[in-house]
């Protein structure tokens, strides 16, 4: 009779975590009629392309010894101003924000020697983004955890058209929008079977357009600042809902959209410290109001409260939208 070891499932464990066996690999050639790694390997990359001669790696290098060749290597870089805009503008972190908020050890050590984990100080600094958030586009409701402005404006079409009274099939998008903001809804839509209208949102007739929703931006790609009061009002007496794709920083100073009426506002944290870098998409935002929370897309961090209405040890819990 064979006997159960405490040992079984670490036996186990190294077969299936760390790499193929002789006999798995034999396996897996006889199935794909190849003799060798490197005949499957050579039958698979086209010849032009492979690498004939062995790697000139150099000899290796101690840790100190490779970060200074980096700095070296990277000394030959030549750093230009950025005219891209749209949406990505180079910033200036403070130190004293980037030491006490970015790098406060607050939120990545634990909290308790037998909390030896990092997800409570997770969550504290999203809930303080979501805040931050809240508090400059006067919306009450915050998520976190969106790819990009993007992505954040795609979402906001679908939610339109999911709470929306006017069941029709036509969004409308404001030509000065960023670009690229601009394609990501416009492909999205391919995939719900939405009409994307582009145009001057200066001229929009909603007799005209059967709309759903709206999607302008404040301020404009070109950075021009429209008051979008009226276009709200309008929007609401028509049954449609309105997207402000909008700055953060220019919150600061700006009129924020929940103050004017808006249902939704996205778009980039890029502007809070985060460099520029090489491409690539930068945090969102999004923000909506209270009855829309069950259609809010990403992650929500919250605060739980006890049946006495006390906020107890340990409070924040995160929940993810219902789309």
């Amino acid at each position: 009779m064979k006997t159960s070891s405490l040992m079984d499932p670490i036996d186990s464990f190294i077969p299936r975590h760390i790499g193929s066996s002789d006999a798995t690999l034999e396996k897996m050639l006889a199935e794909v009629g190849f003799e060798s790694l490197d005949a499957l390997g050579a039958a698979a990359v086209p010849r032009d392309i492979q690498l004939t001669r062995p790697l000139a790696l150099g000899r290796p290098l101690a840790e100190s010894e490779a970060l200074s060749e980096l700095r070296q290597i990277v000394g030959h870089n030549e750093v230009f101003r950025s005219f891209i805009g749209m949406g990505y503008h180079d910033c200036i972190t403070p130190p004293v924000i980037q030491r006490n908020i970015l790098e406060n050890p607050g939120w990545y050590t634990q909290y308790t020697p037998y909390q030896a984990e990092i997800a409570q100080g997770r969550l504290e600094a999203l809930l303080n983004f979501q805040t931050m958030v809240t508090d400059l586009t006067g919306l009450p409701l915050a998520n976190s955890s969106l790819l990009d402005e993007a992505t954040a404006a795609a979402e906001a079409m679908a939610i339109c058209r999911a709470v929306s009274r006017a069941k029709n099939k036509a969004f409308f998008v404001a030509e000065d929008c960023h670009p690229q903001t601009i394609a990501v809804v416009q492909t999205r839509a391919e995939a719900f079977g939405i009409d994307v209208i582009v145009g001057d949102v200066g001229a929009l007739d909603f007799v005209a357009h059967d709309l759903f929703g709206v999607l302008v931006q404040y301020p404009a790609t070109d950075g021009t600042i429209r008051d979008y009061a009226d276009l709200v009002r309008q929007a609401h007496e028509a049954g449609a809902l309105v997207v402000v794709a909008t700055d953060l920083l220019a919150l600061t100073l700006l009129r924020p959209p929940g103050e004017f009426g808006a249902d939704i506002a996205v778009g980039s944290s890029q502007r809070f410290g985060v460099p520029m870098g090489f491409g690539g998409p930068h945090a969102a935002y999004f923000a909506t109001r209270d009855a829309y929370k069950r259609s809010t897309p990403g992650r929500i961090i919250g605060v739980s409260i006890d049946r006495r209405g006390n906020q107890p040890s340990g409070c924040l819990t995160h929940g993810h939208g219902l789309m």
